[in-house]
């Protein structure tokens, strides 16, 4: 992989229905339907409407065998309508009704977490040797037989992991991380190919963006070490709804499509499916774009690992690098000094302005030659001004730099002058590539001097602004890169480009500012009105900052995918929910209508409430 230019990984080519994927397709983008798999006639209309919003393959949950069977009933109704559209069955917990879902649709999808290993009960197991591969040949033995059914009906399937379905097996030998879910992965993955069953897809999915892209690498990195090369499904779990759902989804997404990883994308979004559709398009059509860019050449720092994705510390400028959280710079030069309370940004760059016009409360960035020598003002500069630097008595110097400006004599002077910031610039069609040889030319010259990472867009449509530039800053943070973040959108409402900036460090977990919602995207299993359900839990509960509420239409991922909240609200049953604090149920049970009051309870009683 080069990490500096872009270029698609080459994976096999699997056949799913008329519509192949991986080799040189095209990125397909899909989406689930959140009906009753055994409501023909809602799923039907459900999934024209999934299809006229550019869904390429669509997903049905079938829980027993005889949704499995009624995909059948889909599949036909939706071809005599003229659609042929590859249909596929989403399958947990019942391989017998991956067997019959294999007879009806185009890829069956299976869970390695609870395809044949128990029920996750979270109890650490410890298994000898021999134990750990008794327990894979019970794999073989069940998962063969399906293989050979897929084979005879032409079927692909999907090696789906969830990291909130990972079994007690492989957390006992594991443990919680990237490492077990990639061995849960290619446990199965072996077996394929032993067995010579070459339409395989694989995905690996959390709700977490940092595990997410961390373990989608080290996967690839595994499988180039045993020569496969299956196609990646690429998706974010639990990202939400609104703004957060969509920043988060680009921000995961966006990093390993920009590696070249990726053959079909899906954004799970808490909203109707077709939403999703045009997110995944946008976001698949942006970084596919790069194709072609001017080059990039760059060298990494000795002993860097694409997987490692721990943050690089700089030195220290008053409250910007070492070990503070990112800082936020709003780009305030067309005089907007509307602000939102929630997303407050560090320092406003005024330009030209005076700074005596404005409140001395603001911390002000200002050219340098319009900059006064007060204590909440400080200069930018231009890569041709970098030998005036010197001059300037300020806690903090400001430059604004590209990849080609780091020459050695400016190197030499950042070095030199402990008050220096670079604004990392880029002008290239891909800017990642051309920041993170940036990024590497510092660390090789030893020059550890704060970096804020800065992209300017013109987008009048939010969602677009919301998809681009999670995709351009969120890599650079989860590699570990970046003391800041300055996202200018010329003609936009500055508090917007606040606020999406706040969300991407928030979706890197570079810095936390508000609430988290972990909330599924909901599907046929979901046992109560998910979208009102999370506008009520917000309502209540936004002002939390800090606090991770997971929000869970049934018990498959729930539990699991939850373990990294705070708090958790999971349908039990049809209008019954538990509710969790951390991995343990504290409250069975409770009536749809009373559990949004009962989590807010269990909050207060835990200490976590704060007045609004």
């Amino acid at each position: 992989m080069d990490i500096f230019n872009y270029r698609r990984r080459q994976s096999l080519v699997v056949e799913i229905g008329n519509t192949p994927l991986g080799g040189e397709n095209p990125i397909r983008v899909q989406t689930m339907s959140n009906v009753s798999t055994m409501d023909t006639d809602a799923a039907v209309r459900q999934s024209i409407c999934m299809i006229e919003a550019g869904a390429e393959y669509i997903r049905f949950t079938a829980q027993g065998e005889r949704e499995a069977r009624n995909l059948g009933n889909i599949k036909n109704e939706l071809q005599q309508r003229g659609h042929n559209t590859p249909i596929v069955a989403d399958i947990h917990f019942n391989p017998k009704a991956a067997d019959v879902a294999a007879e009806f649709v185009d890829k069956v999808r299976i869970n390695p977490g609870n395809y044949v290993d128990r029920v996750k009960t979270f109890n650490h197991i410890e298994y000898t040797d021999e134990e750990y591969a008794a327990e894979i040949e019970k794999i073989r033995e069940r998962f063969i037989p399906f293989l050979n059914i897929c084979r005879k009906y032409h079927t692909a399937i999907r090696i789906g992991v969830n990291h909130g379905s990972l079994s007690d097996r492989i957390m006992s030998r594991y443990g919680d991380t990237p490492e077990g879910m990639v061995e849960s992965c290619m446990e199965f993955l072996r077996i394929c190919r032993s067995e010579e069953f070459k339409d395989v897809v694989i995905s690996i999915k959390a709700s977490n963006t940092v595990v997410m892209v961390k373990t989608v690498r080290l996967l690839v990195e595994t499988m180039e070490k045993e020569n496969m090369y299956y196609p990646l499904h690429l998706g974010v779990t639990e990202a939400g709804d609104g703004e957060d759902g969509r920043i988060k989804s680009a921000v995961g997404i966006g990093a390993l499509l920009a590696d070249g990883i990726g053959d079909t994308i899906r954004v799970s979004l808490s909203e109707d499916p077709e939403a999703e559709i045009p997110v995944a398009r946008q976001l698949a059509d942006y970084i596919h774009d790069r194709e072609g860019h001017h080059p990039i050449t760059g060298t990494t720092v000795s002993g860097y690992s694409h997987t490692r994705m721990q943050r690089y510390m700089n030195r220290s400028v008053k409250n910007i690098g070492g070990t503070h959280v990112p800082v936020v710079i709003s780009d305030r030069r067309e005089g907007d000094f509307e602000f939102d309370v929630q997303a407050k940004p560090d320092y406003l760059y005024i330009g030209e302005e005076d700074p005596d016009n404005l409140p001395d409360t603001f911390q002000l960035i200002v050219d340098a030659n319009y900059w006064k020598p007060l204590p909440n003002v400080f200069p930018m500069f231009i890569a041709s001004e970098v030998s005036e630097m010197h001059k300037y008595a300020s806690a903090i110097k400001f430059i604004r730099l590209t990849h080609s400006d780091l020459k050695e004599h400016t190197l030499q002077t950042l070095k030199d002058d402990p008050a220096a910031v670079i604004i990392l610039s880029t002008h290239n069609k891909n800017g990642l590539g051309a920041q993170r040889a940036a990024l590497h030319k510092l660390l090789r010259n030893n020059c550890n001097v704060p970096v804020i990472l800065h992209h300017d867009y013109k987008e009048k449509n939010e969602e677009t602004l919301q998809i681009k530039s999670a995709a351009d800053f969120g890599p650079l943070l989860l590699d570990g890169f970046g003391d800041g973040v300055m996202l200018y959108n010329e003609g936009g409402v500055a508090k917007i480009a606040d606020s999406y900036s706040f969300g991407i460090l928030q979706a890197t977990r570079s810095r936390i500012s508000k609430t988290e919602y972990i909330s599924c995207p909901g599907c046929g299993r979901t046992l109560y009105d998910l979208q009102s359900t999370i506008a009520r839990i917000k309502d209540a509960t936004s002002h939390l900052k800090g606090l991770k509420i997971g929000i869970m239409g049934c018990i498959v991922n729930g539990p699991g995918e939850m373990a990294d909240a705070d708090y958790g609200y999971v349908g039990s049953g049809r209008g019954k929910v538990d509710l969790y604090k951390g991995k343990s149920c504290m409250l069975k049970n409770i009536p749809e209508e009373e559990a949004v009051v009962q989590l807010i309870q269990l909050i207060k009683e835990n200490g976590d409430w704060q007045p609004r």
